[in-house]
């Protein structure tokens, strides 16, 4: 057995000025699959070039975030660095996505760029981060034309057609009532088809314009646009938002009445807005993400602080029920530990998680792969931020295909159809991102 060898890396971050967008720097001549990104509102992280990744001999299972960490804890005990910014993002970084299953034979690990690029309030800087006493490695790229537009782009069904959809939703509800879980989130694929290999910058683009209050990410040619932070660690301090309840949003203008009245000659549109606050599914299905994410933190945090209510996030087609918490740290667990321990919350899985996520491989017919599970960076402290890959899509190894995922949290109260909805309606993003409208 080959013992891989572990990567000396030399790392330096100096400030450069602020840019309109930080999608403009990414070369073109860049292999898609080395591109790395964490944006959101026009600041953030992002990256080419690969200096060094995790094995892919690495276990996966349940061991898939040990090993991570265990491989980034010796790397950046070896590493040189010089850091003349000194902000969250500067320094020594890894970008990283994981499976959402320990049985998925794409596990996920670390990667860290060649060249990391970033901005914050005001303030920019560069990172080149090298082997030392490496061979420089020569650009590589897709292939082909970039396709920039929809060009040549279908979408067929993926392991479950939609109009199959309601009957799994009926089995799991099914279950639900037989006791064996209390929530399941099931999801389904669609699969995009080009002519052209699909340009991972123009994806990055669309998406960071249309949802700029999300974080636009990419690793490893997992591709999309998150509304949910898994966790944040920064000097110290714990955050998680938790997303849980959805309802498709009316792009019109929100009514200041909201019921009929015997006076008035036409009805007024409900508020969207009404139904998640009043709702008692997506109350219980929110309540359950918020316990979970909460039972999971409360051992490394002091002073956990979890709002009694939620509140209502607006995106451009859905609003959400969302919740904040946050806490100080109370170990030396790094930003990476806290995400392994989260995962999977009842956001994503379902209560109790091991019965939910039995179901999940039982009932859903496909392997999820990366999608569902963390996605982020991690800084040499062990800061960093890490979400849910959600609202994404997985780019194949030649470019020219992505699997596109939606799903949505199920209850007893869950109605089959209007489940298959929500899915379509959280499809819409990386349908806008492949230029082929919402």
């Amino acid at each position: 057995m080959t013992v891989p060898v572990l990567p000396r890396l030399r790392a330096r971050t100096l400030e450069a000025p602020p840019q309109p967008d930080l999608f403009d720097l990414i070369p073109p001549d860049t292999d898609p699959a080395t591109v790395v990104s964490w944006v959101r509102e026009g600041s953030g992280l992002v990256g080419w070039g690969r200096a060094a990744a995790s094995p892919g001999s690495m276990p996966g299972g349940p061991d898939r975030f040990t090993a991570a960490t265990s491989w980034w804890r010796d790397v950046v005990a070896g590493a040189e660095v010089v850091d003349e910014v000194g902000l969250p993002g500067t320094g020594l970084l890894a970008f990283g996505s994981f499976a959402f299953s320990p049985a998925s034979p794409d596990s996920g690990g670390l990667v860290v760029p060649r060249v990391i690029v970033g901005q914050h309030e005001g303030r920019a800087w560069v990172t080149s981060i090298e082997e030392v006493d490496a061979v420089p490695l020569a650009p590589t790229t897709q292939g082909g034309t970039p396709a920039a537009g929809s060009d040549g782009i279908r979408l067929r069904p993926g392991a479950v057609a939609p109009e199959d959809w309601p009957a799994v939703i009926a089995g799991a509800i099914r279950r639900i009532e037989a006791g064996e879980v209390a929530k399941v989130v099931l999801a389904r694929d669609v699969v995009a088809e080009s002519d052209q290999p699909i340009d991972t910058v123009t994806l990055l683009r669309r998406l960071a314009s249309r949802y700029a209050a999300t974080w636009t990410f990419a690793v490893d040619g997992l591709i999309g646009a998150t509304p949910e932070m898994l966790v944040r660690l920064q000097q110290g301090r714990v955050r998680s938002r938790v997303l849980a309840g959805t309802v498709r949003r009316d792009r019109s203008p929100a009514p200041s009445v909201t019921e009929t009245h015997p006076e008035l000659e036409e009805t007024h549109r409900p508020d969207p807005r009404l139904h998640l606050v009043s709702d008692a599914k997506e109350l219980e299905e929110h309540a359950f993400a918020v316990r979970s994410v909460a039972d999971a933190l409360a051992p490394h945090c002091r002073s956990l602080q979890v709002p009694e209510e939620p509140f209502v996030l607006e995106l451009p087609d859905v609003y959400h029920l969302a919740t904040d918490l946050s806490g100080e740290a109370a170990d030396d667990a790094t930003s990476l530990d806290l995400a392994a321990a989260l995962h999977p919350s009842a956001a994503v899985c379902g209560t109790p998680s091991e019965d939910a996520a039995r179901l999940i491989a039982e009932l859903e017919g496909m392997d999820r792969g990366r999608y569902a599970g963390p996605v982020g960076w991690v800084d040499a402290r062990g800061d960093g931020d890490w979400g849910i890959a959600l609202r994404c899509g997985q780019l194949s190894a030649g470019g020219r295909s992505m699997r596109l995922f939606a799903g949505g949290g199920i209850v007893a109260a869950s109605d089959p159809q209007a489940e298959l909805a929500e899915t379509e309606v959280k499809l819409a993003a990386m349908r806008h991102a492949l230029g082929l409208g919402s």
